[in-house]
């Protein structure tokens, strides 16, 4: 039945499963439940964006961009610095107190600041994650200015925020 769905037709369809989605849906996904393959599913997330549709690609799929101003959550950046196989117990403090890691950035002296969605929200994501840097033969961002990157993290109160603040401070990460 999908098979035959016109290309307009299944990008309203895309469009509603990521609306009522809390967390990235995968390409793979998508095309699963749409009848596709993964690749119709990139280029139709394509268009949508190039109708100015406000879909975020992260490591983990598509989901719809929620601006932060209509989310009842605090926001900070935290500027930290530890070695690789501190990732784990840095993503750790930030969501055992609360918080939920947006993404990492760096400065770099020539492009400016590069950035990476993460979306790490629970503990079983922060392995997730640090699992798939052990595996990779690619660098996290930080390498590429000494260990010190940034994490803009949210939570629902200023005091949670406070206490990342306070635990990555105890532990030395925080630059």
């Amino acid at each position: 039945m999908c098979r035959s769905m016109d290309g307009r037709k299944r990008r309203e369809m895309i469009l509603e499963i990521l609306k009522r989605s809390e967390r990235s849906v995968s390409g793979t996904s998508l095309a699963g439940r749409l009848g596709v393959s993964r690749q119709a599913i990139v280029q139709d997330i394509a268009l949508l964006k190039a109708e100015n549709k406000e879909i975020m690609s992260t490591n983990k799929g598509y989901m719809m961009y929620r601006p932060l101003e209509k989310q009842e959550l605090y926001s900070r950046e935290f500027c930290t610095s530890h070695t690789k196989e501190e990732t784990l117990d840095e993503l750790q403090i930030i969501v055992d107190c609360g918080g939920k890691v947006i993404d990492v950035s760096v400065e770099h002296d020539l492009y400016g600041r590069i950035s990476a969605v993460l979306e790490i929200s629970n503990r079983m994501e922060a392995a997730e994650f640090t699992e798939k840097l052990k595996k990779s033969k690619d660098q996290p961002l930080k390498m590429l200015t000494n260990a010190r990157h940034y994490h803009r993290v949210l939570a629902d109160s200023e005091k949670s925020l406070d206490v990342i603040e306070e635990e990555l401070k105890k532990k030395g990460y925080l630059v």
